[in-house]
């Protein structure tokens, strides 16, 4: 039997891909090259504040993750939560709320190169629900932030269930450093929609990746980044730690419903993708990872960020003690 999930990716057509290509094409132009000029950026104006990231996350009640399986990503994250003892013991009435989303690349939905937009948008919703005064959507893409934000569906999904979309400006930017770091030193990251926020959520898609191995949540903390970040390329393992070290989210939610198995972390094709079918909700990063590396085939022991956040103390990569009983394929 065939699985809905790839069906999904197999039936978009050429039409609404080249359709959807043409309209960022467009947007590129109009926006400026705005997404260039920020991560081209080597720093911030002298004498700009230092700025250290709060501690987003929450004493968890019950499990602190949980592993759903199924092809429908609203329905997954509903169930993952419910396991995990409800939203509400996360998020609470009054709560700002940020999700870090990955939206690195001006490309559809389909090709699973960025956060899908209906699992944003349902997340989103749900926090609302829960009382949260405001859910702020936000990411430092690599290409142009409005094309990305549009061609990925999910600025109009984070739009529609009334969560405000905050785009990377210059003055939204301040340096940081992390603690016992060697990389992240005096670093611009992508402070101003998490100024006043009370929880943070990172949500991202799997994906293979051809310098670090693997894409995941911890990966996700790199479009908070500005200035010349390709440099960190270089000590790729050791930049994901660094952070890690830095973000210390309420959850993240890792997203292997359709996994990027090759030519990550852009892909193009549907020959890049496999149906996997799961999702990984974890109010610990680095357990979250160690638990994904699986959907690509690869063990923790392959990707080295894993055991050195672990080692940083970031998180734990003995993921068992944190887990609920992942629930039988559907």
């Amino acid at each position: 039997m065939s699985d809905p999930a790839v069906n999904n990716v197999e039936v978009s057509t050429r039409r609404e891909f080249l359709g959807r290509c043409v309209k960022a094409g467009v947007t590129v132009a109009a926006a400026g090259g705005l997404g260039a000029y920020l991560v081209g950026r080597t720093g911030l104006a002298g004498g700009a504040e230092q700025v250290t990231l709060a501690d987003y996350s929450v004493p968890a009640a019950g499990r602190r993750m949980a592993v759903v399986t199924g092809d429908n990503r609203a329905d997954m994250v509903e169930r993952g939560l419910a396991m995990m003892g409800g939203l509400e013991q996360f998020i609470a009435a009054g709560d700002r709320v940020v999700i870090k989303v990955n939206a690195a690349f001006a490309s559809p939905p389909e090709l699973c190169a960025t956060a899908n937009p209906d699992l944003v948008a349902k997340v989103a919703a749900m926090c609302l629900r829960c009382g949260a005064r405001q859910v702020v959507v936000t990411d430092n893409p690599i290409n142009d932030p409005v094309s990305c934000f549009e061609l990925s569906g999910i600025g109009p999904a984070a739009r529609r269930a009334g969560a405000k979309l905050v785009l990377p400006k210059a003055d939204l930017f301040r340096p940081t450093t992390v603690a016992g770091g060697r990389l992240l030193r005096d670093w611009p990251v992508l402070h101003g929609p998490l100024d006043g926020a009370d929880k943070l959520i990172g949500i991202t898609p799997v994906k293979d990746h051809r310098r670090s191995g693997a894409s995941m949540t911890m990966k996700n903390w790199y479009g908070l980044l500005g200035g010349r970040r390709n440099k960190f390329h270089q000590d790729i393992h050791n930049a994901i730690k660094e952070l890690a070290m830095m973000v210390r989210p309420t959850m993240v939610i890792l997203d292997g419903t359709v996994t990027m198995m090759r030519n990550g972390p852009t892909g193009g094709s549907p020959d890049d993708l496999e149906a996997t079918r799961t999702m990984i909700l974890s109010t610990d990063q680095v357990a979250a990872d160690a638990y994904g590396a699986a959907l690509l085939g690869r063990t923790p022991a392959e990707l080295p960020f894993i055991a050195k956040a672990a080692a940083a103390g970031a998180g734990s990569a003995d993921y068992q003690d944190l887990l609920s009983p992942p629930e039988e394929l559907n």
